[in-house]
């Protein structure tokens, strides 16, 4: 694809650098940047070449947040309809509901949360609104000692979005998610950090090589097919009733991969080889 918004780098061991790519607005996200992190997300859960994303934004900020410049409503919906729970649940994917009331950032973050590879963000500077959420449904977060995170909605009169309400209580509680919330601040790296928000931070120029390399390492004589599941199973298990949920999925990850991948991975370990695993993330058995 060629994109307007974001910029797209790969590597040798399959690891992409996915850029958001307005730095003379700060990235900041408007309707074209999230109908084309939608289509990414969606187009690399199925691009075996693709192992692991790493995303980062261009210039000094990471996102600023919503482009409030727009005209008429600056989210894109449209104010002429009168959904409800029931209405929006049952029309979700169909029109006028799809693009007039459905929340932009949380189709992005649904789209992230359902790619079956490691996405890392690699937080460079502020991380505002939507420029925070959207890296929620991102499996770990790495930020600059530069980079500023706020879930700012309170001071313009709106809620948090992008299913943040699903993924901030399970990342840092939810005493902590309501306190950022509530208060509306901008957090400096280190609250982030000692929040738990971010698993470590870095000098600006150490943040993006990081990411990187830590995605290599996740990847690298790694099966695409164990980690797929691996991270099915992960976020199944924090929203499962109970316990046995998750041993029937399991056994049934653990059946697949037994006569798959995990066939060459007990040979190579017999053998004191690498690995060469053969399975696709794209081909993937129903396990939840």
């Amino acid at each position: 694809m060629t994109y307007e918004t974001l910029a797209l780098e790969t590597d040798e061991t399959g690891v992409a650098l996915l850029s958001l790519s307005r730095p003379d607005a700060l990235n900041a996200f408007d309707v074209t940047m999230a109908r084309e992190l939608e289509a990414f997300f969606l187009a690399t859960a199925t691009d075996d070449t693709i192992k692991a994303v790493v995303v980062t934004g261009e210039g000094k900020a990471f996102c600023a947040g919503m482009d409030l410049s727009a005209e008429g409503n600056v989210f894109g919906l449209d104010e002429s309809l009168s959904p409800t729970p029931a209405t929006l649940r049952e029309h979700l994917t169909e029109d006028p509901f799809q693009t007039g009331v459905r929340d932009t950032g949380g189709k992005v973050t649904l789209a992230i949360h359902a790619c079956p590879k490691p996405v890392i963000a690699a937080i460079n500077g502020a991380a505002v609104g939507i420029g925070a959420t959207m890296t929620l449904a991102m499996d770990i977060r790495l930020a600059s000692t530069r980079a500023r995170i706020g879930f700012v909605f309170g001071r313009l009169g709106i809620v948090p979005e992008a299913c943040s309400s699903w993924f901030l209580p399970r990342i840092v509680g939810t005493q902590q998610a309501l306190e950022w919330v509530y208060s509306a601040d901008v957090l400096s790296a280190e609250a982030a950090y000692a929040g738990r928000l971010v698993r470590s931070l870095h000098e600006p120029d150490d943040l993006v090589p990081a990411a990187l390399e830590l995605a290599r390492s996740f990847v690298r004589d790694r099966s695409p097919v164990a980690l797929a599941l691996a991270k099915q199973l992960i976020y199944a298990g924090t929203a499962a009733p109970h316990p046995l949920d998750m041993h029937i999925a399991d056994s049934l990850a653990m059946f697949h991969t037994s006569r798959g991948d995990g066939k060459e991975g007990v040979a190579a370990f017999r053998d004191k080889r690498t690995p060469s695993f053969t399975g696709l993330a794209s081909d993937l058995p129903q396990i939840v």
